[in-house]
């Protein structure tokens, strides 16, 4: 057929044009010509149906014809996005979302098609493939009410709104469906892709219906924040954490895998895993705007995964709280300047301030009241997997080769002494905790203090570390501790350029050479700087991390300064937590609470 071909909709774009769509359970990513390259099915770490994104096979797009340009933007408050093409013939748009809430086995992919000026003509085409797309689809059948149904690997599908569509073979044992589609001006069209691990029955959904539930539960699920700093991005922050978390409380780190750090670097990762920080980062960071129910999904997840394996706790699960399977490779040909890696190494590593974040988050919820009997048995397994590991190397926040980190250990000490003072703690058992936090730090204080009086990363590291400002963030150690002083005008003299912060040094060479910058770490000087008293220099960090993203405002774990792309997967959850933290620490009234970075 005549339209755009095929390999042209295959190919990638730069990742600040990439939108997600997401239900809790799995995600969609969308590019500019309305192409969904990446979407994993029945869950978020299962074989994708949709692989383009990383050189495999399998696509769901609707695309203009003809010349146009592309733009887009969310509805305020949720993951239902609205892709906008400025065509020859007028303007359309494609409203689209991934019906929510989201159930384990099965999904609901809406689009909406509405010419809002002008007739205009759009291509649809549908070639599924599961498997990372080593499975064709089969079965491909159109019935009497206009409806497709087909099966690839385990996953069955159903299509309406495409009667006229044309089949075609693949060249690879599967079939695609293409068609043409004519919008006369203010004309809508609906497309309704359902997948499930067993073959659909009953009637197909109503497309009305259908949105009108998404569109209301995420009005019930992110809270308005009327009071908030920057509340639109405050609010699709909580959204985004809200899609990438399923409905066992489980939140993914990213909706993606493989998306390159770095070009050529080998750089890339599998992160569709439940890591226990970035969960308790995004619990933390929804308790400082308030008692909402992400707060206490975090809570839960973590809770049930410390009281299964105590001290053996693993630093990601699956969110089904399964063990993250080791890292392989698919095959594939990856996005450009990345990998195919699934699975990840985590698996077999030990993250000793992940028992620390666990605490903060636990003694965050208890002060909304929000701790119940099994979150403190948690809260004193992490407090005794603490006092029996805290002495052993750990591979730290940044998952590199075991060392005696200074940020674990520290963290340690923040989340007893937050836990040993939180509403509910027993005198008897905070007594015990805050002398294990004393104990670690004054260990720590002997080892781990540069000569210059800030924290050096490691016993047998010098260097400095940007994760070591969370010390006086979560409250280690007082914000005016020389220590603490130290380290922050060391952060800001050596790990920041341009408005933006990166974790370390590797070498002697510029800071941008080896990585990009960390929005986490930006975020985090905003803190650092807000808990000071210095908060028209917080907010300058704060609107200068904040400006890193596309227009469909995500965030990806670093920023190339230089060339202000996006560098690894997306959207990553602990930026979006971060952010979300820094703008509700700012919404409180100056003088209203003590600074989070003030030890008791």
């Amino acid at each position: 057929m005549k339209g755009v071909p095929e390999a042209e909709l295959r190919m990638p774009h730069v990742l600040r044009e990439y939108s997600l769509l997401a239900d809790g359970e799995r995600g969609a990513v969308i590019g500019p010509k309305g192409d969904i390259s990446w979407m994993c099915f029945p869950r978020w770490d299962s074989p994708s149906l949709f692989s383009s994104l990383i050189g495999g096979s399998g696509l769901y797009a609707v695309t203009p014809r003809g010349r146009f340009v592309w733009g887009g933007y969310y509805e305020e408050g949720s993951l239902i996005w609205r892709s906008r093409w400025v065509t020859s013939a007028g303007i359309v748009e494609c409203r689209e979302a991934l019906a929510y809430p989201g159930h384990p086995g099965r999904a609901t992919l809406l689009r909406r098609l509405v010419a809002v000026e002008g007739t205009n003509q759009v291509r649809v085409f549908l070639h599924p493939r599961a498997g990372y797309g080593a499975d064709p689809a089969r079965s491909l059948r159109r019935h009497e009410d206009g409806t497709w149904t087909a099966a690839t690997g385990l996953v069955h599908l159903r299509w309406s709104g495409a009667p006229e569509a044309e089949p075609g073979p693949d060249g690879h044992g599967g079939h695609w469906l293409d068609t043409h589609l004519t919008l006369a001006p203010g004309q809508a069209h609906d497309l309704v892709l359902e997948l499930a691990e067993q073959a659909p029955a009953g009637q197909r959904p109503d497309p009305g219906a259908a949105w009108d539930a998404t569109q209301a539960h995420w009005s019930r699920v992110v809270p308005a924040m009327d009071e908030m700093v920057a509340r639109r991005d405050a609010r699709h922050s909580y959204a985004v954490l809200a899609g990438l978390t399923s409905s066992g409380g489980g939140m993914v780190a990213a909706a993606t895998t493989s998306l390159p750090e770095r070009a050529d670097k080998g750089d890339s990762y599998d992160y569709r895993y439940a890591w226990i920080r970035d969960q308790c980062f995004a619990g933390e960071a929804v308790a400082a705007a308030g008692p909402h129910s992400l707060m206490d999904d975090a809570v839960g997840f973590v809770q049930d995964r410390l009281l299964a394996d105590g001290p053996q706790l693993s630093p990601a699960y699956t969110v089904r709280g399964e063990r993250v399977p080791d890292q392989h490779s698919l095959g594939l040909a990856g996005y450009p300047g990345g990998t195919d890696i699934v699975g990840n190494h985590v698996n077999s590593q030990f993250q000793l301030d992940a028992l620390g974040e666990a605490l903060l988050l636990f003694a965050a919820a208890a002060g909304h009241d929000h701790l119940e009997l099994d979150g403190w048995r948690a809260a004193k397994a992490a407090a005794d997997a603490i006092a029996a590991r805290w002495r052993e190397p750990d591979a730290g926040i940044w998952e590199l080769s075991p060392k005696r980190w200074t940020h674990s250990g520290l963290e340690c000490v923040a989340g007893l002494r937050a836990i040993s003072s939180a509403p509910g703690a027993s005198a008897s058992a905070a007594a015990e905790w805050m002398a294990l936090a004393d104990a670690i730090l004054a260990e720590v204080a002997a080892t781990s203090l540069h000569p210059s009086g800030r924290w050096k990363r490691a016993v047998d590291d010098d260097r400095l570390d940007a994760a070591l400002l969370l010390a006086a963030i979560r409250g280690a150690l007082p914000v005016d501790d020389p220590r603490s002083v130290a380290t922050y005008q060391a952060v800001r003299s050596e790990l920041a350029e341009d408005g933006y912060v990166y974790r370390f040094r590797h070498g002697a060479g510029p800071l941008g050479q080896a990585e990009g910058a960390f929005l986490l770490c930006g975020f985090w000087m905003s803190l650092a700087c807000w808990d000071r008293g210095d908060h028209v220099e917080a907010t300058r960090w704060f609107e200068r991390n904040r400006a890193a993203c596309g227009p469909p405002g995500l965030f990806s774990e670093e920023y190339d300064v230089v060339e202000r792309q996006l560098r690894g997967n997306l959207p990553q959850a602990f930026v979006h937590a971060v952010m979300l933290e820094c703008a509700a620490r700012q919404s409180h009234a100056a003088g209203s609470a003590q600074p989070s970075g003030t030890a008791s």
